[in-house]
Protein backbone atom coordinates (compact mmCIF):
# COMPACT_ATOMS: atom_id res chain seq x y z
CA UNK A 1 0.00 0.00 0.00
CA UNK A 2 3.09 2.39 0.55
CA UNK A 3 4.44 1.97 -2.53
CA UNK A 4 1.15 2.39 -4.37
CA UNK A 5 1.04 5.91 -2.38
CA UNK A 6 4.43 6.97 -3.30
CA UNK A 7 3.75 6.03 -7.55
CA UNK A 8 0.89 8.13 -7.14
CA UNK A 9 2.87 11.02 -5.52
CA UNK A 10 5.05 10.55 -8.19
CA UNK A 11 2.66 10.86 -11.10
CA UNK A 12 1.13 13.54 -9.48
CA UNK A 13 4.42 15.27 -9.21
CA UNK A 14 4.75 15.37 -13.20
CA UNK A 15 0.96 16.33 -14.23
CA UNK A 16 1.28 19.36 -16.40
CA UNK A 17 -1.90 21.72 -17.94
CA UNK A 18 -1.45 19.92 -21.59
CA UNK A 19 -4.24 18.76 -23.59
CA UNK A 20 -4.57 15.33 -21.85
CA UNK A 21 -4.84 13.66 -25.08
CA UNK A 22 -1.43 14.65 -25.94
CA UNK A 23 0.35 13.05 -22.89
CA UNK A 24 2.41 10.49 -22.28
CA UNK A 25 1.88 8.12 -19.23
CA UNK A 26 4.80 8.96 -16.95
CA UNK A 27 7.71 6.43 -16.86
CA UNK A 28 10.07 6.34 -13.62
CA UNK A 29 12.74 5.38 -15.84
CA UNK A 30 12.32 9.12 -17.19
CA UNK A 31 12.98 10.63 -14.22
CA UNK A 32 11.10 14.10 -13.31
CA UNK A 33 11.32 17.41 -15.06
CA UNK A 34 10.21 20.62 -13.75
CA UNK A 35 9.17 22.95 -16.21
CA UNK A 36 7.79 25.87 -14.26
CA UNK A 37 9.89 28.29 -13.16
CA UNK A 38 7.80 29.09 -10.67
CA UNK A 39 7.63 26.06 -9.12
CA UNK A 40 12.05 25.53 -9.00
CA UNK A 41 14.24 26.88 -6.11
CA UNK A 42 16.72 29.08 -6.47
CA UNK A 43 19.57 26.89 -7.14
CA UNK A 44 17.23 24.71 -9.47
CA UNK A 45 17.26 27.51 -11.44
CA UNK A 46 20.49 28.44 -11.50
CA UNK A 47 21.58 24.76 -12.40
CA UNK A 48 19.26 25.21 -15.55
CA UNK A 49 20.25 28.97 -16.22
CA UNK A 50 23.96 27.32 -17.06
CA UNK A 51 22.77 25.00 -19.91
CA UNK A 52 21.88 27.68 -22.04
CA UNK A 53 18.02 26.64 -21.62
CA UNK A 54 15.36 27.90 -23.83
CA UNK A 55 12.37 29.62 -21.37
CA UNK A 56 8.79 30.26 -22.99
CA UNK A 57 6.70 33.53 -21.23
CA UNK A 58 3.11 33.19 -21.79
CA UNK A 59 1.18 36.53 -21.90
CA UNK A 60 -1.95 37.13 -21.95
CA UNK A 61 -5.36 40.00 -21.37
CA UNK A 62 -8.33 39.97 -19.39
CA UNK A 63 -10.99 41.12 -21.93
CA UNK A 64 -14.25 40.74 -23.14
CA UNK A 65 -15.18 37.44 -25.44
CA UNK A 66 -18.66 37.53 -25.97
CA UNK A 67 -21.38 36.67 -23.43
CA UNK A 68 -20.20 32.93 -23.66
CA UNK A 69 -16.58 32.71 -22.90
CA UNK A 70 -14.55 33.79 -20.06
CA UNK A 71 -12.81 37.63 -19.61
CA UNK A 72 -9.17 35.41 -19.25
CA UNK A 73 -9.32 33.11 -22.70
CA UNK A 74 -5.96 35.10 -24.00
CA UNK A 75 -4.03 33.63 -20.79
CA UNK A 76 -6.38 30.34 -20.76
CA UNK A 77 -5.03 29.12 -24.41
CA UNK A 78 -1.31 29.20 -24.29
CA UNK A 79 -1.19 27.99 -20.94
CA UNK A 80 -3.31 25.41 -22.34
CA UNK A 81 -0.82 23.78 -24.73
CA UNK A 82 2.81 25.35 -23.20
CA UNK A 83 3.72 22.78 -20.79
CA UNK A 84 3.48 20.04 -23.43
CA UNK A 85 5.90 22.34 -25.61
CA UNK A 86 8.16 22.65 -23.04
CA UNK A 87 7.68 18.67 -22.20
CA UNK A 88 8.91 17.76 -26.23
CA UNK A 89 11.66 20.20 -26.33
CA UNK A 90 12.85 20.35 -23.35
CA UNK A 91 11.94 24.17 -22.52
CA UNK A 92 11.13 25.87 -19.16
CA UNK A 93 7.82 27.84 -18.74
CA UNK A 94 8.13 31.36 -16.90
CA UNK A 95 4.80 32.98 -14.77
CA UNK A 96 2.37 34.29 -17.35
CA UNK A 97 1.52 37.90 -18.01
CA UNK A 98 -2.07 38.08 -17.65
CA UNK A 99 -2.80 41.94 -18.73
CA UNK A 100 -2.47 43.03 -22.04
CA UNK A 101 -3.06 46.35 -24.52
CA UNK A 102 -7.22 46.09 -25.63
CA UNK A 103 -8.57 48.31 -27.72
CA UNK A 104 -11.86 47.05 -29.45
CA UNK A 105 -12.71 45.28 -26.40
CA UNK A 106 -11.95 47.82 -24.36
CA UNK A 107 -15.63 49.50 -23.27
CA UNK A 108 -17.04 46.37 -22.53
CA UNK A 109 -16.92 45.65 -19.06
CA UNK A 110 -14.11 43.52 -17.31
CA UNK A 111 -11.55 44.48 -20.39
CA UNK A 112 -8.71 45.40 -18.15
CA UNK A 113 -5.96 47.36 -20.42
CA UNK A 114 -2.49 48.71 -20.26
CA UNK A 115 -1.26 51.22 -22.27
CA UNK A 116 1.46 50.18 -25.34
CA UNK A 117 4.49 52.22 -23.13
CA UNK A 118 3.23 49.97 -20.09
CA UNK A 119 3.47 46.46 -21.28
CA UNK A 120 6.39 47.60 -23.58
CA UNK A 121 8.71 48.64 -20.39
CA UNK A 122 7.10 46.02 -17.82
CA UNK A 123 8.31 43.09 -20.91
CA UNK A 124 11.45 44.35 -21.51
CA UNK A 125 12.63 44.99 -18.07
CA UNK A 126 11.46 40.49 -17.79
CA UNK A 127 13.40 40.09 -20.32
CA UNK A 128 16.46 42.07 -19.52
CA UNK A 129 16.78 40.18 -15.93
CA UNK A 130 16.23 37.32 -17.25
CA UNK A 131 19.75 37.69 -19.35
CA UNK A 132 21.49 38.70 -16.13
CA UNK A 133 20.20 35.56 -14.95
CA UNK A 134 21.52 33.60 -17.21
CA UNK A 135 18.74 33.11 -20.10
CA UNK A 136 19.13 33.88 -23.51
CA UNK A 137 16.51 32.25 -25.17
CA UNK A 138 13.24 33.40 -24.67
CA UNK A 139 9.93 32.76 -26.41
CA UNK A 140 6.86 35.32 -25.89
CA UNK A 141 3.71 33.47 -27.01
CA UNK A 142 1.35 36.00 -26.44
CA UNK A 143 -3.04 34.26 -26.65
CA UNK A 144 -4.02 37.94 -27.44
CA UNK A 145 -3.31 38.90 -30.64
CA UNK A 146 -3.88 42.80 -30.76
CA UNK A 147 -2.00 44.70 -33.29
CA UNK A 148 -1.04 47.13 -30.58
CA UNK A 149 -0.34 44.59 -27.88
CA UNK A 150 1.93 42.88 -30.40
CA UNK A 151 4.05 45.85 -31.50
CA UNK A 152 4.49 46.65 -28.12
CA UNK A 153 5.58 42.85 -27.04
CA UNK A 154 7.89 42.86 -30.29
CA UNK A 155 9.58 46.36 -29.61
CA UNK A 156 10.44 45.00 -25.92
CA UNK A 157 12.16 42.24 -27.18
CA UNK A 158 13.89 44.04 -29.99
CA UNK A 159 15.45 47.12 -27.57
CA UNK A 160 16.57 44.10 -25.53
CA UNK A 161 18.41 42.62 -28.17
CA UNK A 162 19.78 46.11 -30.09
CA UNK A 163 21.22 46.46 -26.75
CA UNK A 164 23.99 43.70 -27.64
CA UNK A 165 22.87 41.67 -24.38
CA UNK A 166 22.86 38.28 -26.40
CA UNK A 167 19.20 37.51 -26.44
CA UNK A 168 17.93 35.67 -28.67
CA UNK A 169 14.13 36.22 -28.83
CA UNK A 170 11.17 35.09 -30.81
CA UNK A 171 7.72 36.79 -30.44
CA UNK A 172 4.40 35.37 -31.62
CA UNK A 173 0.56 34.91 -30.83
CA UNK A 174 -0.30 31.30 -31.14
CA UNK A 175 -3.40 33.00 -33.69
CA UNK A 176 -0.71 33.82 -36.06
CA UNK A 177 -0.19 29.98 -36.68
CA UNK A 178 -3.67 29.08 -36.49
CA UNK A 179 -4.33 32.45 -38.98
CA UNK A 180 -1.61 30.76 -41.16
CA UNK A 181 -3.28 27.83 -41.77
CA UNK A 182 -5.48 27.68 -44.78
CA UNK A 183 -9.22 26.29 -43.83
CA UNK A 184 -8.92 25.10 -40.45
CA UNK A 185 -11.38 27.90 -39.29
CA UNK A 186 -14.75 28.94 -40.93
CA UNK A 187 -14.51 31.78 -43.22
CA UNK A 188 -15.18 35.30 -41.38
CA UNK A 189 -13.89 33.61 -38.10
CA UNK A 190 -12.66 35.46 -35.19
CA UNK A 191 -12.37 36.96 -31.85
CA UNK A 192 -14.70 34.75 -29.62
CA UNK A 193 -15.39 32.52 -32.43
CA UNK A 194 -15.35 29.78 -33.44
CA UNK A 195 -11.81 28.90 -33.10
CA UNK A 196 -11.71 30.52 -29.85
CA UNK A 197 -14.54 28.97 -28.54
CA UNK A 198 -13.63 25.30 -29.70
CA UNK A 199 -9.80 25.92 -27.55
CA UNK A 200 -11.91 26.91 -24.48
CA UNK A 201 -13.98 24.41 -24.68
CA UNK A 202 -11.12 21.94 -24.47
CA UNK A 203 -8.77 23.63 -22.43
CA UNK A 204 -11.76 24.80 -19.87
CA UNK A 205 -15.30 23.36 -20.98
CA UNK A 206 -16.45 24.47 -17.27
CA UNK A 207 -16.34 28.10 -18.26
CA UNK A 208 -18.08 28.18 -21.65
CA UNK A 209 -21.09 29.47 -21.29
CA UNK A 210 -23.36 28.88 -24.13
CA UNK A 211 -23.28 30.22 -26.96
CA UNK A 212 -23.06 34.42 -27.85
CA UNK A 213 -24.66 35.06 -31.31
CA UNK A 214 -22.80 34.92 -34.54
CA UNK A 215 -21.67 38.82 -34.82
CA UNK A 216 -19.19 40.40 -37.83
CA UNK A 217 -16.95 43.38 -37.08
CA UNK A 218 -17.95 46.41 -39.02
CA UNK A 219 -16.52 48.98 -37.76
CA UNK A 220 -14.90 51.14 -40.66
CA UNK A 221 -11.67 50.29 -42.22
CA UNK A 222 -8.65 52.74 -40.46
CA UNK A 223 -11.58 54.33 -38.49
CA UNK A 224 -10.30 55.53 -35.00
CA UNK A 225 -13.87 55.18 -33.11
CA UNK A 226 -14.96 56.40 -29.93
CA UNK A 227 -17.17 53.05 -28.99
CA UNK A 228 -16.17 49.95 -30.81
CA UNK A 229 -19.77 48.77 -29.39
CA UNK A 230 -21.83 50.74 -32.14
CA UNK A 231 -19.99 48.78 -35.32
CA UNK A 232 -19.38 45.30 -33.66
CA UNK A 233 -20.98 42.92 -31.07
CA UNK A 234 -18.03 41.47 -29.63
CA UNK A 235 -18.53 38.42 -31.45
CA UNK A 236 -16.24 37.89 -34.87
CA UNK A 237 -17.90 34.68 -36.17
CA UNK A 238 -20.29 31.89 -35.61
CA UNK A 239 -19.76 30.28 -32.14
CA UNK A 240 -22.32 27.87 -32.91
CA UNK A 241 -19.54 25.97 -34.99
CA UNK A 242 -17.21 25.53 -32.18
CA UNK A 243 -16.44 21.70 -31.09
CA UNK A 244 -14.53 19.84 -29.08
CA UNK A 245 -13.12 18.28 -32.12
CA UNK A 246 -11.92 21.58 -33.86
CA UNK A 247 -10.38 22.60 -30.21
CA UNK A 248 -8.00 19.51 -29.95
CA UNK A 249 -7.02 20.10 -33.75
CA UNK A 250 -6.03 23.76 -33.31
CA UNK A 251 -4.43 22.53 -30.00
CA UNK A 252 -2.26 20.49 -32.20
CA UNK A 253 -1.27 22.60 -35.09
CA UNK A 254 -0.15 25.48 -32.64
CA UNK A 255 1.81 22.68 -30.44
CA UNK A 256 3.57 21.20 -33.68
CA UNK A 257 4.39 24.59 -35.05
CA UNK A 258 6.00 25.98 -31.31
CA UNK A 259 8.08 22.85 -31.49
CA UNK A 260 9.45 24.11 -34.60
CA UNK A 261 9.77 27.07 -33.36
CA UNK A 262 11.45 26.81 -30.12
CA UNK A 263 13.90 24.07 -32.00
CA UNK A 264 14.80 27.14 -34.07
CA UNK A 265 15.40 29.19 -30.87
CA UNK A 266 17.51 26.60 -29.80
CA UNK A 267 19.48 26.69 -32.63
CA UNK A 268 20.06 30.23 -33.25
CA UNK A 269 23.56 31.99 -33.47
Amino acid sequence: MEGKRLREAMLTLFKVNGPSHLREPFMASRGFRRVRLDEMTSEEFATIAKKDPVVIIPVGALEEHGRHLPLGADVIQPLHVVDEVARRTNAFVAPAIPYGVCTTTRPYPGTVSVSVDALKGFVRDVLADFVRNGVRRVMILSGHAGREHMMALRAAAQEVVDEGTGLRATVLSDYDIIYASQGILPEGDGHAGAGETSRIMTARPDLVKGKSPAGKNEIPPYAIVSDPRKYWSGVTGDPSKASKALGEKLDDLVIGELVKLVEELRRRA
